[in-house]
């Protein structure tokens, strides 16, 4: 496990936050996985106040859990949290994809075409962190290109669980041409301005967490609250 700082960063505290951070969301620091100040300062050459402010943080949002007497521990997915971000995120994104269908930035979609494309060597590859990023990004080109950039930035205040859970999906299950598939189908909607197609695609693509949940839930008891 890598754990360099990345350089020149905002500040010590932020740089050993992001960096924890992007470890449980990846699940590099699998739910349920104690966590030490001590040894998290030795692992990045760094005292121990950044790392007990970095855990105060990620304790804050839910991604680390404080238990009196037992320790700090990466915190387990919580089912409600997963379903509540979802619910939130299905109805901004047909609102966004709705946006999308009507004006779309000749540029953003070139950016889509090319996520496709990148998208298409990660299922060939197998490479599940670059293919949670790629999809992150398709959705996130969307409402960049609706101008609704801050309204992406306020939903991933409450996706931790979500994401986390997404993650699970892709290291557990390497089967990704479904999810390709659709997002390659929602950005020919947008093209063809079919709003209504759009929409389904959206609605029947965020859904698939649904049904995910069951299953992972069984096959990773130790990984659920």
């Amino acid at each position: 496990m890598n754990f360099n700082l990345p350089p020149q960063p905002a500040s010590t505290r932020d740089a050993v936050y992001m960096q924890l951070k992007e470890q449980i969301l990846k699940l590099e620091l699998p739910p349920g996985t104690p966590l030490s100040e001590n040894e998290t300062s030795l692992l990045f050459k760094v005292s121990r106040t950044p790392v007990r402010e970095s855990f105060l943080r990620l304790a804050g949002e839910g991604l680390v859990q404080v238990l009196p007497q037992r320790g700090t521990f990466v915190s387990l997915i919580d089912t409600v949290l997963v379903e509540e971000a979802r619910f939130m995120r299905e109805q901004l994104e047909k609102a966004v994809i709705l946006l999308a269908c009507s004006h779309f930035p000749e540029q953003s979609m070139q950016a889509l075409l090319e996520n496709l494309r990148q998208q298409q060597a990660c299922v060939r590859d197998k490479d599940d962190k670059s293919m949670f990023e790629l999809d992150e990004a398709f959705h996130r080109i969307l409402f960049d290109g609706c101008s609704k950039s801050n309204t992406w930035s306020i939903m991933q205040q409450m996706n931790a669980h979500l994401n986390r859970s997404r993650m699970l999906r892709l290291v557990d299950d390497h089967n990704w041409e479904p999810l390709y598939e659709q997002h390659r189908q929602m950005a020919e909607a947008i093209k063809k301005q079919d709003s209504q197609t759009a929409q389904q695609l959206m609605t029947e693509h965020l859904s698939l967490n649904i049904a995910d949940q069951a299953l992972l839930k069984e096959k990773y008891p130790d990984y659920y609250k």
